[in-house]
């Protein structure tokens, strides 16, 4: 089987940090409350950026430091919530930004936090049918913009940035991918178009009692199809939307919290972007080796799953 290998990442972030404190200006918390229960100290807010200009930064990034030319690519996807039109989409913008081939498919999708796990398997499918050798997967969300500032349930968690990866097929590399969904309107929703402005809406308990089920399902699915163990797995990469959830999951599986690689700290919730930021973080810092195992699994509203398991 041809397995899918990340060749290269890239990393943008709004260049405003705000702060727990700052947030206890706008709104009744505290750096305590938010600290303690979702872990999250600071975040970035778009300014001046568009989730257009992240995503671009970027993907340029990651193809800068893959060494892959434009014309080698054969699909572009971008995985968010937040495009700034509903048309044209984030990936045609690119396509016009970065020279992309015109004969190649570039699109969105909206599929909640799991949106960069559905991208990177629909992104296997182009590579197998097409001859060139890359495709290039971007998760961007700016969901500072649908935040509702006086609702303190939701406000502390978001923050804006994107992640881009560069992938191509490898012979007999390890791959495997699991993805779900639970149609469920009441754990997390967003107005569409219209009159009323599209704040973020969430029922925590909820959105937790899902996460902390479906995150231990999608990683146990993945075990058994590749005839893995927990010990076997270098790096799980969860989506960061709250520490408590890491930790409950990491505490329910028995694997050392520290196997779970958690930023939320730094950024806060960034939707479809978290996974591909922690991972270009993880290069940056020299924790991603070839041959390791890598275990990201994703979960957001819709409801929606996903994980997926490959090699470095």
């Amino acid at each position: 089987m041809k397995g899918l290998k990340i060749v290269s990442t890239g990393r943008a972030l709004p260049a405003k940090v705000v702060t727990n404190d700052d947030m206890s200006r706008l709104v009744e918390t505290s750096d305590e409350w938010i600290t303690t229960r979702t872990g999250i100290q600071t975040r970035h807010f778009c300014e001046s950026e568009t989730q257009a200009s992240l995503a671009t930064r970027a993907a340029r990034g990651a193809l800068e430091r893959g060494g892959v030319a434009p014309e080698e690519l054969c699909a572009c996807i971008v995985a968010t919530v937040t495009p700034d039109h509903a048309a044209p989409t984030t990936a045609c913008l690119l396509q016009q930004r970065l020279a992309l081939p015109e004969n190649i498919p570039c699109f969105d999708m909206n599929v909640g936090c799991t949106g960069f796990i559905y991208a990177l398997q629909v992104a296997r499918g182009f590579l197998l049918q097409s001859g060139r050798p890359y495709a290039l997967v971007v998760g961007a969300e700016s969901l500072s913009r649908i935040t509702d500032f006086t609702d303190r349930g939701t406000c502390v968690l978001f923050g804006d940035g994107a992640g881009a990866v560069v992938l191509t097929l490898e012979e007999s590399s390890l791959y495997a991918c699991t993805l779900g969904a639970r149609g469920d309107a009441k754990a997390i929703f967003i107005e569409g178009p219209g009159p009323e402005h599209p704040y973020i809406h969430m029922d925590g308990q909820r959105v937790f009692r899902f996460a902390v089920e479906a995150v231990p399902h999608c990683i146990r699915t993945l075990l058994e199809e590749t005839g893995l163990g927990l010990e076997d797995i270098d790096w799980f990469v969860p989506h960061q939307a709250n520490k408590r959830i890491i930790d409950h999951v990491a505490k329910k599986l028995r694997v050392p919290n520290e196997r779970f690689y958690q930023n939320m700290m730094r950024y806060g919730n960034t939707s479809a972007a978290s996974i591909p930021i922690a991972l270009d973080e993880m290069v940056e810092q020299g924790l991603l080796r070839k041959g390791q195992k890598v275990l990201c699994v994703g979960f957001g509203a819709g409801l929606t799953w996903g994980g997926t398991l490959l090699e470095w």
